[in-house]
C-alpha cells in the first residue's frame, strides 16, 4: 500500500466532520460546505452565476431595511453536521459580531438564495432547501438559468410542516412584499 498524497483533513473522522471543523481545518479550499457531515467543494462558477449574484445582491442591498444585512457566500450553521454556504443570505444586523466572523446561525437568516449550477443541481434544488426549511429559515429563493436569464422561484416556510411552499415564479421582474419590499429588474442581467 502506498502513502496518500492527499492532506490529512481529506479523511473524515469516523463520526464525520462538524460545523466547527470548517474553522479549524488548515488549507481548506475556499467556499467549502459541510452537508450531512461531509465536505463539499465548490467548482468554478460560470459567468451567469456571477452576474445573477451581482444583480440580486445589488437589488437586495438597495431595498433591505436598516436592521438587515445582505451577505454573499457566507456559511450558515444549521446544525452540528450542517454548514452550507448559500449564494446569498439576508441576515439580521444583530447577527454581525465581528469582521472575522466566518458563519451565521440559522435563526439569524431571513432569506437564503441558491443559484443552480450544473455541478450542484441536486444539492441546490433538493438537499439545501430541505436543510434550510428544517432549520426554520423563513424565505428561500431558487434561481434557474432559462436561456441566459434568471428565473427566480420564491418560497416561504410552512412552519408546521417545516417545508417550503412555492409562492411565485419571476422572470422579468422580482417584485415582492416579503420578507421586505423588493423590486429587482431581472432583465438588467443583459446590461451587466
Amino acid at each position: 500500500m502506498t502513502e496518500s498524497s492527499l492532506p490529512a483533513w481529506a479523511f473524515p473522522p469516523p463520526e464525520g466532520f462538524t460545523a466547527d471543523d470548517l474553522d479549524r481545518i488548515p488549507q481548506l479550499p475556499a467556499h467549502t460546505e459541510l452537508i450531512d457531515g461531509s465536505l463539499v467543494f465548490v467548482s468554478p462558477q460560470a459567468s451567469f452565476h456571477t452576474l445573477v449574484l451581482y444583480l440580486l445582491e445589488t437589488g437586495l442591498r438597495r431595498t433591505a431595511s436598516s436592521d438587515l444585512r445582505v451577505r454573499r457566500e457566507m456559511s450558515v450553521v444549521l446544525g452540528r453536521r450542517q454548514r452550507p454556504e448559500p449564494d446569498i443570505s439576508v441576515i439580521r444586523a444583530s447577527a454581525e459580531q465581528s469582521s472575522q466572523q466566518t458563519a451565521y446561525q440559522a435563526q439569524d437568516v431571513v432569506l437564503a438564495v441558491e443559484v443552480v449550477s450544473p455541478d450542484s443541481e441536486d444539492r441546490d434544488r433538493n438537499r439545501k432547501p430541505t436543510l434550510y426549511a428544517q432549520a426554520g429559515i423563513p424565505h428561500f429563493w431558487l434561481v434557474e438559468n432559462q436561456s441566459g436569464r434568471p428565473a427566480v422561484y420564491v418560497y416561504e416556510l410552512d412552519p408546521v410542516a417545516r417545508s417550503y411552499v412555492l409562492t411565485g415564479m419571476h422572470h422579468d421582474r422580482l417584485k415582492l412584499s416579503a420578507p421586505f419590499d423588493i423590486d429587482i429588474d431581472l432583465t438588467e442581467i443583459d446590461t451587466l
